[in-house]
């Protein structure tokens, strides 16, 4: 298995990962299934950020993702993004998406990041875990901001200072 950046090739694969949660989480507030040409988009304006896509792959094949993107869009917001991490369903539990995430970090350092964002849903006790363990703390819960599968939804904040 390997991280590295993501290519035109691992598109499907990654759209495979995002709709499979899309349609069976709460990880990513929306209903609906997204296209080839909107993670192309994606990963062309992410190249000319110069923010990455990191998969990791085996056999090239998809395994999961990370990327991270500005976390608003006025400039005095520039030094923060937030970022995603999503692994394929039958991957999950293995440590991979600790893996993502801290190949992720040194990314946005050399970006001059100072600060990293995770939206979690509240009720994801795994992705809170793992973003503690890795040294993000919670600072803020909104309450039911977000509706799916029919019921109202809290979101958890959670940043990592990256220079102190």
């Amino acid at each position: 298995m390997e991280l590295r950046e993501a290519i035109k090739s691992d598109l499907h694969g990654i759209v495979e990962i995002y709709n499979e949660v899309i349609a069976n989480s709460t990880a990513i507030y929306t209903e609906h299934p997204v296209s080839l040409d909107y993670w192309a988009a994606l990963l062309e304006a992410r190249r000319e950020q110069n923010y990455p896509v990191i998969v990791a792959a085996s056999d090239n094949q998809v395994l999961g993702f990370t990327s991270f993107g500005d976390f608003r869009a006025w400039p005095c917001y520039r030094y923060t993004v937030e970022h995603a991490v999503h692994v394929r369903a039958d991957q999950r539990g293995r440590g991979l998406g600790r893996r993502l995430l801290e190949a992720l970090v040194p990314r946005a350092m050399a970006l001059d990041k100072h600060v990293l964002i995770a939206g979690i849903d509240a009720s994801n006790a795994i992705s809170i875990k793992l973003h503690l363990r890795l040294g993000f703390e919670a600072v803020a819960h909104l309450r039911e901001v977000g509706r799916k599968f029919d019921r109202w939804l809290d979101l958890v904040f959670m940043q990592r200072m990256l220079r102190t």
